[in-house]
């Protein structure tokens, strides 16, 4: 079976296919006696309809099967002379069948980049001690202390202000028509000052007594957040129905007892601070590993195939979406939309991309490869991190083995990561000689 390859790019090539007449021909025939075994046609007997009344009744059917085979066979073929490593599925747009002439299409494919051998040594590298500090540990105390606070009922007769709660009926019109974001509502609870709806609409609140209504108009700016309200005028009706304030619970031994297994104040903030060095060594990890990919590619170029480029877009879209979920919203509530998350995050996913490809290469290029032990004590790791009993965790994987690869694979990166690590030089450095070092730079 003839064919050529066209390069396009070094990532992206078109395969120029030809199939003969006589294999046209062959597989045509083949396809129309399977069909008069099956066909049923008045006037006929099973199995004695002549091909001239099958081709004029099923022609389009039948061409269509037998070019869709003959693609599928003539194209797997051809990547297996070649060796393309495919990523994605190829383009095609395949020409009509003829019995009388060969049959020639062409599939545009995408492959993974040829990358030369990777001079990963010696890099000079700076790990930033970040050491969490009282205030820090304080801050996340008074946030516990703003989550178990109470909220009561303003006795006085007192207008609403600043960082009261309000209970409030409304309803938002634009041109006189409803805006479904602000359809009528009862009892709409809102704290003054945090925008939740605009700060203009805070401003309109602010001074309200219990049993009073007003009517106001807010102007949305037209590079409001939510895209369905950007440039906007909405028409306001507003009754607040009820003033609450914030009543915060003392921090101290009670608080602690409240907000978990804790006994003490102490105990509970010996937990916050292994959190904040958690938190710590973790993006110290992060930081590293910029400074790794930052340096590796300018010692290294290639092309990046769109095909990885949007899985790994949809991964992120799909990440979005888990996330707006697990807080009872979604995309279009919040005004996003898949495309505009894609454009957002295109030269984030190019870079990750280029990341997973460069620790693929130097994997491949050390002939790194993970044991049975250090599976286990992956997946030990795994059940650690997410408070999930071991057993399960081994028997998703038994049941996924797609998903069991992917985790060698993440395992077999953090070695490559580590080899990178031990063949260079990395030099502690506090926060403050962090910042005096970009600067001069």
């Amino acid at each position: 079976m003839p064919f050529k390859i066209e390069d396009i790019s070094s990532v992206k090539k078109t395969l120029h296919i030809e199939i003969s007449q006589e294999e046209v021909v062959q597989e045509l025939d083949e396809a129309y006696n399977q069909l008069k075994k099956s066909a049923k046609v008045k006037g006929f007997r099973p199995g004695k309809v002549p091909r001239t009344v099958l081709e004029r009744m099923f022609k389009k059917d039948v061409h269509a099967d037998v070019s869709s085979r003959l693609i599928q066979n003539s194209f797997f073929d051809a990547i297996k002379q070649t060796e393309l490593k495919i990523v994605g599925n190829p383009e095609l747009d395949p020409p009509e069948l003829a019995a009388d002439s060969a049959y020639k299409f062409e599939a545009t494919v995408e492959i993974s980049p040829d990358i030369d051998d990777i001079d990963f040594k010696g890099l000079k590298l700076e790990r930033t001690l970040y050491a969490p500090g009282d205030d820090e540990v304080d801050a996340q105390l008074k946030a516990l202390q703003k989550g178990m606070a109470q909220h009561e009922k303003v006795a006085e007769d007192r207008p609403a202000q600043e960082d009261d709660f309000v209970l409030i009926d409304l309803e938002g019109l634009h041109a006189g028509e409803p805006v479904p974001e602000f359809a009528k509502t009862e009892n709409f609870s809102l704290q003054i000052g945090k925008a939740v709806v605009s700060e203009d609409f805070d401003k309109q609140i602010t001074g309200m007594k219990t049993g009073e209504s007003k009517n106001f108009t807010v102007n949305f700016d037209k590079d409001f957040p939510n895209e369905k309200l950007a440039g906007l005028d909405v028409a306001f009706e507003v009754v607040l129905n009820e003033i609450r304030q914030e009543i915060l619970p003392p921090i101290n031994d009670a608080l602690a007892k409240k907000a978990g297994p804790y006994k003490t104040l102490d105990e509970l903030k010996t937990v916050i601070l292994d959190n904040i060095k958690q938190g710590y060594d973790k993006r110290t990890e992060q930081e590293l590993n910029e400074q790794i990919f930052k340096e590796l590619l300018v010692r290294t170029s290639f092309d990046v195939p769109d095909a990885m480029v949007e899985m790994e877009l949809q991964g992120i879209v799909e990440e979005a979406e888990r996330s707006f979920g697990y807080r009872n919203t979604s995309l279009e509530e919040m005004g996003l939309s898949k495309e505009t998350i894609s454009e957002k995050y295109r030269d984030t996913a190019v870079s990750q991309v280029k990341r997973h490809l460069i620790l693929g290469k130097i994997i491949d290029q050390e002939k790194l490869s993970v044991d049975d032990e250090e599976v286990e004590n992956g997946l030990k790791e795994m059940s650690e991190n997410f408070n999930q009993p071991l057993e399960g965790i081994k028997q998703f994987y038994d049941q996924n083995k797609d998903k069991l690869e992917l985790f060698k694979h993440t395992l077999l990166e953090k070695k490559a990561i580590k080899l990178i690590l031990d063949s260079g030089s990395v030099k502690d450095v506090k926060p403050d000689q962090q910042a005096k070092t970009k600067s001069k730079s």
